[in-house]
């Protein structure tokens, strides 16, 4: 079934948004996105409010960890005991259930199959499953903690039922852990291949973690900027003595050596007080063309905004220094050169034009390179050489591209949820 399709997905655990923890963020994140990609999302909690106006929250009081006749249970079976209150509540829960998923396509459910914070949900959800009578369900088991692997809670698990459901591979349910150590832990305790367990990571926002503005979510979104290896941020209106040029052949030859998908990202208009600026912009975008860099030579002053020619305003420039790995700024001449010290405030390497104005600025902790140079690929290979060797960038960069929610989404989870995944990736 394709993506986008009205395919519905219902989300379980013990508590959901806004109650705070790394699985409910996973939550959150996972429901919001499933739920913008055109899914129909539930979410089923004992815990938690309606945090997305296209997710669908039920609040079930009784799959609460914390629930008053749960912790009952739990302190009973703390001590080895199987007791009525036990099964009344399992069964309770299993009309809950077969109330609420009976209609679902894939069930994802975090944590149930594998801690012991409310055994009767997870007995029940077994009995659930095995009962075979919710035909093609899909199910995806969501592992964070282990009980049976955890030594705090080594006198909270006794031998036999149902502690031994945290411990055995239910059939048909498909495991999905959030590390590579996790994956190996649940394999052993399992007795399963590690391939047979699926490694999907939790993730960031990089939007809203640098507050951007809905301008700058435009431009990465527009540009798939989320996706590039590397992007170099020129700050500047476009005139020729900006030397532009410079920077499109610089980023020619950086794609070239490295093999990296390596953008340029110009910022602002055409200067306003000479007509030939738009000549020079036009030379630009020809140049890009000749070089095959439509995709990689990004002009902020094509995308319309409003019928308009988009101008980013003051908040969105600083969203461009957090967003870019590095300042290229290949001026012939300039005044003082202000953008070196905006980079400075993120500290953002800078390669720059070797002019007294610019020298003076960035004193010592800058990259100079002659802005008349005769071989771009001498600055290309000084770019390359100094970020790709720097374990911060490598980082951040890894972060942006592997951690993204939205890459998340896209490369893991709906593979997962459309029944498209390899086997343990």
């Amino acid at each position: 079934m394709p993506a986008g399709s009205r395919r519905r997905i219902t989300i379980l655990h013990y508590s959901a948004p806004p109650i705070v923890g790394g699985v409910e963020v996973t939550i959150y994140h996972h429901a919001c996105l499933l739920a913008d990609s055109g899914y129909e999302v539930h979410v089923i909690a004992g815990r938690g409010e309606s945090f997305h106006p296209q997710v669908a929250f039920h609040l079930l009081p009784e799959v609460d960890s914390r629930h008053l006749e749960v912790l009952k249970v739990k302190e009973e079976l703390d001590r080895g005991k199987l007791s009525d209150r036990f099964v009344r509540l399992q069964e309770h829960i299993v009309d809950l259930l077969y109330a609420h998923i009976a209609s679902t396509d894939v069930l994802i459910a975090h944590n149930v199959f594998t801690l012991h914070k409310n055994l009767p949900l997870t007995a029940a959800l077994h009995h659930v499953l095995a009962s075979g009578t919710l035909g093609g369900l899909r199910t995806l088991a969501w592992h964070h903690d282990l009980a049976w692997k955890e030594p705090h809670y080594a006198r909270e698990v006794h031998p036999g039922y149902p502690w031994d459901l945290l411990r055995q591979a239910w059939p048909g349910v498909i495991h999905v852990t959030v590390s590579e150590a996790r994956r190996s832990q649940l394999a052993a305790l399992y007795g399963l291949a590690p391939e047979a367990v699926h490694v999907v990571p939790p993730g960031v926002d990089p939007a809203a973690f640098f507050r951007w503005t809905s301008t700058t979510q435009r431009l990465v979104k527009a540009y798939h900027l989320l996706d590039a290896d590397l992007v170099l941020l020129l700050p500047a209106r476009i005139t020729r003595r900006k030397n532009i040029q410079l920077a499109v052949q610089v980023l020619a030859a950086l794609r070239q050596q490295t093999g990296r998908d390596v953008r340029l990202l110009v910022s602002g208009p055409p200067g306003p007080h000479n007509p030939s600026n738009l000549a020079y912009l036009n030379g630009l975008l020809e140049m890009r063309r000749a070089l095959g860099l439509e995709e990689a030579a990004h002009f902020v002053y094509e995308l319309q905004d409003g019928g308009h020619s988009m101008v980013p305003d003051d908040a969105t420039m600083s969203d461009l220094y957090s967003l870019a790995d590095a300042l290229i700024f290949p001026s012939l001449e300039e005044g003082f050169g202000i953008p070196m010290l905006e980079a400075g405030l993120v500290r953002m390497p800078v390669f720059c034009s070797d002019i007294p104005p610019l020298q003076g600025t960035g004193g010592s902790d800058v990259y100079y390179f002659s802005p008349t140079a005769d071989d771009p690929a001498d600055i290309a290979a000084a770019m390359g050489q100094r970020l790709l060797a720097d374990p911060a960038f490598r980082l951040r960069r890894r972060v942006m591209q592997d951690y993204s929610w939205a890459g998340i989404l896209r490369a893991h989870l709906q593979p997962l949820v459309e029944g498209r995944e390899e086997s343990g990736t």
